[in-house]
């Protein structure tokens, strides 16, 4: 499940994207526009920010600003920088599974192909995708 600070920092991410034309952005506008607290999305900046997804500035005309072009963002970028974890089951949280089983779980493939097909899900969608899906409809595939 895909928690909250995970949305937000999407939503966050999008309006970005929108508004990008207009320089840094302030968190005041993207609070207001997206209706989530500017405290709240004050906790998410740091992590956007440490994984170089945001540029900061500061001052009268300081905000945010996307590092790159929204093409070049997915939604996987997005949510693996702020979830602490995507996998379907505990034991995919790693590289190296921790469970004692693997060798033998005859589940295991089954939450392998259901993690493939989110995560390439996940990957497959740009923010500009979103963007321009908005008056379209929402008709994402798997």
């Amino acid at each position: 499940m895909i928690s909250t600070r995970g949305r937000y920092a999407l939503r966050m991410m999008l309006d970005l994207a929108e508004n990008q034309g207009d320089g840094y952005v302030s968190l005041k506008d993207i609070a207001a526009r997206q209706d989530i607290s500017k405290k709240y999305l004050e906790q998410i900046i740091p992590v956007l920010n440490r994984a170089g997804l945001l540029q900061t500035t500061r001052g009268v005309q300081g905000g945010y600003r996307l590092t790159r072009r929204p093409e070049e963002y997915t939604v996987l970028d997005i949510l693996s920088a702020t979830e602490t974890g995507l996998a379907a089951v505990a034991c995919l949280e790693q590289d190296a599974n921790p469970c004692a089983r693997c060798c033998d779980c005859l589940t295991l493939p089954v939450w392998q192909g259901l993690d493939k097909v989110v995560k390439d899900y996940l990957d497959g969608i740009t923010l500009q995708d979103v963007l321009d899906r908005r008056n379209v409809g929402n008709d994402y595939v798997i």
